[in-house]
C-alpha cells in the first residue's frame, strides 16, 4: 500500500513526525509525507485552515501521479477534507474523523484533548457533522500551541497528562482522543500514565487506510 500524508501546515518536522508514527503503525506500507510549504506554520483555528486548502488541493495531481492508494490529511481539524475527498483519485482520510471512528469501533466514550481554545469550535463542528456528538463528552483545550506540542518538552507532556487526568475524573469517559497531529509521537508515553484508552488520529488513520484502499480497488 502506498499511503501519502498531506500536512496542511508548513512545518516539515510535523510531517516527519507523522510519517514516523505511521510507519511504526504499519511497517509493511510505503508511507511518505508531503508538506504544504505555502500554508501557515500551524493550523490554529478556521482562518489557518482556510488558508491551507489551496495548497492541499494543488498537491492532488502529483499524488495521483505518485500512485497513492490513500491520502491522509495530517491535521486534527481535518482541514480541507471535504474538498480534497471530492477531487482525489483515491480514499481520503482525516485524522480527526479516523480517531472518532476508531473510538466508536472500540466502544469508548471519549473526550478530546487538544491545543488552543480557538480550535475547539472547529473540532466540535466536525464531531457534530460526523454524527459523534453522543460519543464525545467534551473537547478540552490545554492552552498549548501546535508548535509547542511538536517540541514535546517535559512541560508539554506534563500539561497533556494533567488534562487527560482531569478528563478521566470529570467527564465520565473510558478514552481520550489526542486532538493534534503533533501529539501522535507522545501517545505511548501518555498512555502509560493513564488507565484510559488513548487514541491517536495518525495511527488510527494509518490502520484504516489499508482496508479502505482495498475496498476502493474492488469498487
Amino acid at each position: 500500500m502506498n499511503l501519502l500524508f498531506l500536512n496542511p501546515n508548513s512545518t516539515v518536522a510535523m510531517t516527519e513526525a507523522m510519517v514516523a508514527v505511521a510507519r511504526a503503525t504499519d511497517p509493511e506500507a510505503q508511507i511518505t509525507g508531503w508538506t504544504n510549504t505555502g500554508g501557515p506554520p500551524a493550523i490554529q483555528g478556521p482562518e489557518d485552515g482556510a488558508a491551507a486548502v489551496v495548497g492541499l488541493l494543488a498537491m492532488l495531481p502529483a499524488a495521483r501521479e505518485a500512485g497513492a492508494d490513500a491520502l491522509v490529511i495530517g491535521c486534527f481539524d481535518d482541514t480541507g477534507l471535504a474538498e480534497i475527498r471530492a477531487r482525489a483519485h483515491c480514499p481520503v482520510i482525516g485524522i480527526g474523523q479516523a480517531a472518532f471512528h476508531m473510538a466508536a469501533l472500540l466502544g469508548h466514550r471519549v473526550s478530546v484533548v487538544t491545543t488552543l481554545q480557538v480550535s475547539v469550535p472547529v473540532i466540535a463542528a466536525n464531531i457534530a457533522a460526523y454524527g459523534f456528538a453522543g460519543q464525545v463528552a467534551r473537547v478540552r483545550a490545554t492552552g498549548l500551541g501546535v508548535l509547542e506540542v511538536d517540541e514535546a518538552s517535559p512541560a508539554t507532556v506534563a500539561r497533556l497528562d494533567q488534562e487527560i487526568r482531569q478528563a478521566g475524573l470529570l467527564d465520565g469517559i473510558s478514552g481520550v482522543v489526542l486532538g493534534c497531529a503533533g501529539m501522535g509521537p507522545l501517545a505511548t508515553d501518555l498512555s502509560s500514565r493513564t488507565s484510559l484508552a488513548v487514541i491517536d488520529g495518525v495511527a488510527a488513520a494509518t490502520r484504516l487506510a489499508r482496508p479502505l484502499a482495498a475496498q476502493a480497488r474492488r469498487s
